[in-house]
């Protein structure tokens, strides 16, 4: 598996001041250089951390791949169509969460997201649906014309008791199982920490695992390199 770092709460920590510091490109180029296969973010619609100028710049500096979150909403759309990042990501958002919860009903609004899918791929982009792991989800997933998607661990993070741990483990192993019979590359990331991520090697057919608040708030206490190889070590 490699790692995906996720910047978004290095510019959470900027715009709590609405100033210049700390940089979320310089971020960007530091868990590159630890080792880091890509660098996500999450462009949202009320722009709360990650602003429009980070993603093109990060799109101009990020020397592995650039993997872009994004609710399917037409003006983010016409953000990424510009940037045209390496990656996208199709999230769910609402404005009140303080993150995102749940996986993309794929299912329930298929026929837009096909066409999200088929407009950035138009400009070279590769696409993955953050989704449940849920055959349903996965099915439409499938439908879509999507090359990815990414499993939503949050369940699994989440769970108390070794029971319940194992048992949200065993709908991941089931779902990347199903995900690539149907010919979808699977990717995983929510939640996930330096005490939970090396169960991921239980789940067959993972890429990448796209961590981002457990590396960033190590780093406040270790710095953003050695975090990101402290979370490398446990997932190779």
């Amino acid at each position: 598996m490699k790692l995906g770092v996720n910047i978004d709460h290095v510019a959470t920590l900027r715009q709590a001041r609405g100033g210049r510091a700390p940089e979320p490109v310089l971020a960007a180029s530091l868990a590159e250089q630890a080792g880091a296969s890509g660098i996500t973010v999450h462009l949202r619609e009320d722009r709360r951390h990650i602003q429009d100028r980070d993603v093109f710049l990060l799109k101009e500096t990020v020397q592995t791949k650039l993997n872009l979150e994004m609710a399917v909403n037409a003006e983010v759309m016409e953000v990424a169509l510009q940037v045209k990042p390496h990656c996208a990501c199709l999230v769910p958002e609402r404005r009140q969460e303080l993150t995102t919860e749940g996986g993309l009903d794929v299912a329930g609004s298929l026929a837009q997201v096909r066409s999200c899918v088929v407009k950035m791929q138009s400009v070279g982009t590769v696409v993955s649906l953050f989704i449940a792991p849920e055959f349903e989800q996965i099915i439409a997933a499938a439908k879509s014309g999507a090359q990815f998607i990414e499993l939503h661990t949050g369940s699994f993070a989440n769970a108390k008791g070794e029971s319940d741990q194992q048992r949200e483990l065993t709908r991941l192993i089931e779902a990347a199982e199903k995900a690539h019979s149907l010919g979808l590359r699977v990717n995983a990331g929510h939640g996930l920490d330096y005490f939970n991520a090396s169960w991921m090697h239980h789940v067959p057919y993972l890429e990448e695992l796209n961590i981002g608040h457990s590396i960033i708030s190590r780093a406040v206490f270790t710095g953003l390199p050695q975090a990101v190889k402290e979370m490398l070590a446990i997932i190779e």
